[in-house]
């Protein structure tokens, strides 16, 4: 005989545009909110009961209800304080999860008008990365907070290598002391508590990521995905441990011997299929 086994519901893709504003300068964001709330909804699955379901359109409803009221400034912010609504307000919700997923606005900064100072109500999208967070409760118990950046593509030129691996039968990969090292980024960091400025510590994690990246002399992407995680942990105390995961996005030098043409390291051809895939945690 069958049973209902592990099983959540909820509402997925509320997309989100909200604007503060601070007099004349206004802040901007824009998210891709998930809810999926864990209970006692057995009857729903069983009994065709839907007594103890909150409708998934009233969850959408409920974001943008929130989004109004909350003073949160932050992703994780808003995460915690609509959860706790839905914990709040229904007794046999056991637990909630709360996913949020933003694009990189930025403020834009044009050369040649004023004094080249970020405006103050213009903005433009920084690039294809998502800022994320993953929060979850449950009821009488405090909130577990994963935040991270998805899809943070970046490039170097120079300073990649990858020598001295197993060299077996099917080996025909050329070791390269000066490659193109390109990839896709996603990094997911858990908080030691909820009582952290988010925002800041964010900025102070990117910021490492991405000094580490530029400057590090590369001898293979395991290699810089640590140093890059050790020097996240070293920017910000108030994570436990990161995670990365890079895939290396191959840019193959093209053959242009045919043409009677040399390629000092000057032509490629990029490529994102296949690529490596290279995933570590780093912790303290």
């Amino acid at each position: 005989m069958a049973h209902l086994g592990e099983n959540r519901y909820g509402k997925s893709r509320v997309r989100l545009s909200r604007i503060t504003r601070h007099g004349d300068r206004h802040e901007f964001a824009e998210w891709s909110v998930r809810i999926l709330l864990r209970g006692d909804f057995e009857t729903s699955f069983t009994a065709a009961d839907n007594s103890s379901l909150l409708p998934t359109d009233t969850m959408k409803n409920t974001v943008y209800s929130i989004a109004r009221s909350s003073k949160s400034e932050t992703m994780e912010e808003f995460a915690t304080a609509l959860g706790d609504h839905f914990l709040s307000n229904h007794a046999h919700v056991s637990a909630a999860t709360i996913e949020i997923a933003g694009k990189a606005w930025e403020r834009l900064i044009v050369n040649g008008i004023g004094d080249g100072s970020p405006e103050p109500t213009t903005f433009k999208l920084g690039g294809p990365e998502l800022s994320t967070t993953h929060a979850t409760r449950k009821q009488n118990q405090p909130w577990k907070i994963t935040s991270g950046i998805q899809d943070l593509t970046i490039l170097k030129t120079t300073n990649s290598a990858f020598t001295g691996y197993i060299v077996d039968k099917l080996t025909t990969l050329q070791p390269a002391t000066d490659r193109i090292f390109g990839t896709a980024a996603t990094a997911t960091w858990d908080y030691t508590s909820t009582a952290v400025s988010f925002a800041q510590v964010r900025s102070r994690i990117l910021a490492a990521l991405l000094k580490t990246f530029a400057a590090h002399d590369s001898q293979s992407v395991q290699h810089t995905l640590f140093d890059m995680g050790q020097a996240a942990l070293a920017a910000a105390p108030e994570i436990t441990r990161i995670t990365l995961t890079m895939p290396n996005l191959h840019h193959l030098l093209a053959n242009l011997a045919p043409f009677g043409q040399d390629n000092p390291n000057h032509i490629f051809v990029p490529i994102d299929e296949p690529h490596g895939y290279i995933e570590a945690t780093i912790e303290r």
